[in-house]
C-alpha cells in the first residue's frame, strides 16, 4: 500500500537552475521518493540531494527550508507529500 503525507510547501522556485526552496512541516531525506502537487503539475521523483544554505545534506528535518533539484516548473504554495509504502 502507498501512502502519502504532506511534508512541506513550495516557498519559491528558481527556473535557471531547476531548484524548488521547500519549507518542511516534516522530515525528508535522500532517497525518499517526493509527490508535487499544484494547479496542473503533478509528478513524483525521488530525492537526490538535499541542500540548506548552499550545502549538501543527507537529511532535513521539520522547519529547515530546503533546497531540490526538480524535473518540473512549480510555484509558490505547490504542496509536497512525501510517498511512504506500508
Amino acid at each position: 500500500m502507498i501512502k502519502e503525507k504532506q511534508i512541506g510547501v513550495v516557498s519559491n522556485y528558481f527556473e535557471n537552475v531547476k531548484v524548488a526552496a521547500v519549507k518542511l512541516s516534516d522530515g525528508l531525506k535522500v532517497g525518499d521518493v517526493i509527490k508535487i502537487v499544484g494547479g496542473e503539475t503533478n509528478f513524483d521523483q525521488p530525492i537526490e540531494s538535499i541542500q540548506i544554505n548552499h550545502k549538501q545534506v543527507s537529511s532535513a528535518k521539520k522547519g529547515d527550508e530546503i533546497g531540490i533539484k526538480i524535473k518540473e516548473k512549480v510555484r509558490k504554495d505547490y504542496r509536497v507529500f512525501k510517498i511512504v509504502s506500508k
